[in-house]
C-alpha cells in the first residue's frame, strides 16, 4: 500500500528505532475506535485495531514470546529492544475459551517477523457474538519517546503499521 510506505518511510527519527509489521490483511482502525474502552481509551498501551481480511496471525516483530494466553485469544511478544507489544484477537474473545483458535507457537519461543504465530476462525468468532478486530499493542509505550501507528486505510501482512523509538542516551 502506497499510503503506508510514503507515510514511514519519508521520516528519518533521530533515535534507537523499532519497526513494527501488519500481523495480518485487514483494514486499520485508529485505537480510539475500537470497540472496547479499555483497549480505546490506550489503557494497555499505543496501538492499532484492524479489522482482518484472514484469520492467520503473524509476527509484527522479532522477538520472544512472552505469553500465550491460555485461552489462546492473545500472545505477548517482547522484542530485543524491549518493546513489550500484545497481539489480542478480536474483542471479548476470551469467552471463547479458546474454541476456533489454533497457536502455533510457545512461551519462551524467539521468532522472527512475519512467522506465523496463530490462526483462528473469524465465523466462530462472529458466530459467538464478538468483534474481530486485532490489536498491536505497544504496552511500554510510556517508555519511548516516539510512538506512531497508521491511523487509516487497509494494509497487507509485512507491511510497516508502526515505529517506535527511544531518545539515545
Amino acid at each position: 500500500m502506497g499510503f503506508l510506505r510514503d507515510l514511514f518511510q519519508e521520516k528519518t527519527v533521530p533515535y534507537t528505532a523499532g519497526t513494527l509489521l501488519a500481523p495480518l490483511d485487514g483494514t486499520i482502525i485508529p485505537l480510539a475506535e475500537v470497540a472496547d474502552p479499555v483497549f480505546s481509551a490506550g489503557m494497555l498501551g499505543d496501538g492499532v485495531g484492524i479489522e482482518p481480511k484472514n484469520g492467520e496471525l503473524l509476527a509484527p516483530a522479532d522477538g520472544m514470546i512472552s505469553l500465550v494466553a491460555k485461552t489462546r485469544h492473545a500472545i505477548g511478544l517482547t522484542t530485543a529492544d524491549e518493546a513489550e507489544l500484545l497481539l489480542h484477537i478480536g474483542i471479548d474473545t476470551v469467552e471463547m475459551n479458546g474454541e476456533g483458535f489454533q497457536c502455533f507457537v510457545r512461551q519462551g519461543q524467539a521468532v522472527k517477523a512475519g512467522q506465523r504465530l496463530m490462526r483462528f476462525d473469524l465465523d466462530k468468532i462472529r458466530e459467538a457474538g464478538h468483534g474481530t478486530t486485532v490489536l498491536v499493542l505497544l504496552t511500554n509505550s510510556s517508555d519511548y519517546a516516539t510512538v506512531e501507528f497508521a491511523t487509516q486505510g487497509t494494509v497487507q501482512r509485512n507491511e510497516t503499521i508502526g515505529h517506535y523509538a527511544k531518545a539515545q542516551e
